[in-house]
């Protein structure tokens, strides 16, 4: 369908296909989260293990979260063709990324509750028993790293942009990589951080282990909430900017006023009066457009048809006002 068919622009369709690599990604590591929680959670009653069991309920926080990262997945996927949703379904997506992002300021603070605790009243740590469950965890949390980092590999290679040449190309891929798949990055950064926290926990419990600095643990306890801090806060913040929004700061934005301020076929340039951007999918963007212009041949379809190279702009609404119009 050409960018000058009326239903190019008017089409209710659902404007992204989804991330079938991250849904399967997120259903795996999901899979693998739960058996690990079951196993440590039953060792822990059957050998008496409080830190057994202690991991075994923490790593089912972990396995909610990443079960509504593919419940995400699942719910886009259903209601993709649902005319109901105007531009698609991908922010259910964004959605599950943003309370994930929230659960993890919980977690945070939960660490740094717990560590302050442990601190001011410290308890009897059995080292031997809760280093093997911190590299069980540790392992267990690289394997979903990975799985997870190769199920966003794949589904960047879907996304590229074959118009305006390499540089623009390239220009859309810096801004925009972390916009790929936040619902993705969401479950990629659960796993990370607990691999992160695991790793910390190692080093604080061989430090009490050889030599007495028990205090150590709930340092380190504190180090990782201000980890998750700041990994949450950017997660919140790139979720938040889509649900908001916030996009007239995006590339794109001076992209449109360029190409209409340098159209070869116009004598002179529309004046944009009204403009708004505004994101729909993974790199994909609806824009309103308003021009003032005396010049005939400036028309929607022409404006539309100036605009068509730019391939991420999948719905544009355009009017053209004329000088006597605005008297």
């Amino acid at each position: 369908m050409s960018p000058e068919s009326p239903q190019y622009w008017t089409s209710n369709h659902s404007f992204d296909d989804g991330n079938v690599a991250g849904e399967r990604g997120t259903r795996l590591v999901l899979v693998i989260t739960a058996i690990t929680m079951v196993v440590e959670i039953a060792a822990g009653w059957w050998f008496n293990s409080m830190a057994l069991l202690a991991d075994g309920w923490h790593m089912s926080s972990h396995a909610l979260a990443i079960g509504l990262s593919a419940l995400a997945y699942a719910a886009a996927r259903r209601y993709a063709d649902d005319p109901r949703f105007a531009f698609g379904t991908w922010k259910i997506e964004i959605l599950a990324g943003f309370a994930s992002a929230i659960f993890l300021v919980g977690v945070a603070l939960a660490m740094v509750i717990g560590s302050v605790e442990r601190l001011l009243a410290p308890q009897a740590i059995r080292f031997h028993e809760a280093i093997a469950v911190a590299v069980l965890g540790l392992v267990v949390n690289i394997v979903c790293a990975l799985i997870l980092a190769r199920a966003g590999e794949h589904s960047h290679g879907g996304h590229g942009h074959g118009h305006h040449g390499h540089d623009h190309a390239h220009a859309h891929d810096h801004h925009d990589h972390h916009h790929h798949d936040l619902n993705l990055r969401a479950a990629y950064l659960h796993v990370v951080v607990d691999a992160a926290t695991s790793v910390l926990a190692i080093v604080a419990l061989l430090g009490g282990m050889l030599y007495g600095w028990n205090w150590l643990d709930p340092v380190m306890g504190i180090v990782g909430a201000v980890l998750v801090a700041r990994w949450s806060r950017g997660l919140l913040r790139d979720t938040g900017r889509v649900l908001l929004d916030r996009e007239m700061d995006h590339p794109v934005v001076g992209e449109i006023r360029e190409a209409l301020a340098r159209h070869p076929h116009w004598p002179e340039a529309p004046r944009i009066v009204d403009l708004h951007v505004w994101r729909v999918g993974r790199n994909r963007f609806a824009a309103i457009v308003g021009v003032l212009s005396g010049d005939p041949t400036i028309t929607p379809t022409s404006i539309k048809r100036a605009l068509a190279p730019h391939e991420e702009l999948i719905h544009i609404s355009v009017e053209v006002n004329r000088p006597q119009d605005a008297r």
